[in-house]
């Protein structure tokens, strides 16, 4: 299932592929419903499969999303591996409908993850630090946000 079949407020009937000077109204695709993205699927570069999103994880303090917990492998949810994925690791495929991440699935397989029962501690440095070195991204800076917002006032 992808976000707008989960859209139960039609905010997304509205075409997503438009561009900046369209009159067309909704707030998609920059804007769009955590609720709506969660089980969206999610595949890599090769159209390989590599699960789907099952949470959202957003950092409450700072007002941003941090990751999003991919379920991958398993059959009906058992032996499934959850893996935290930094949201600025995944592309929204407007197209297709779904997410893209680009890391292959072998190594996907072998990426840090978790169980369902055994949350880490994602608010953890050394954590985030090795999350963002496995998937090539750079964790949120907000202290050099915070100079750049206090530089424009």
């Amino acid at each position: 299932m992808n976000y707008e079949d989960r859209d139960t407020y039609g905010m997304y009937k509205t075409n997503l592929l438009r561009d900046t000077d369209s009159e067309e109204q909704g707030p998609g695709p920059d804007l769009m419903g955590a609720d709506t993205l969660i089980g969206n699927d999610v595949y890599n570069h090769n159209e390989e499969d590599l699960g789907d999103i099952k949470e959202i994880m957003l950092d409450v303090r700072n007002g941003r999303v941090s990751y999003a917990v991919l379920s991958f492998g398993g059959f009906l949810g058992m032996g499934e591996k959850l893996f935290a994925v930094p949201w600025n690791a995944l592309t929204l495929d407007t197209v297709n409908k779904r997410f893209v991440l680009n890391v292959e699935k072998e190594r996907l397989e072998n990426a840090p993850g978790f169980d369902k029962d055994n949350w880490p501690n994602m608010a953890d440095e050394t954590w985030a630090t090795e999350i963002h070195s496995f998937y090539g991204t750079k964790p949120f800076d907000y202290d050099t946000v915070q100079r750049r917002n206090i530089d424009q006032i």
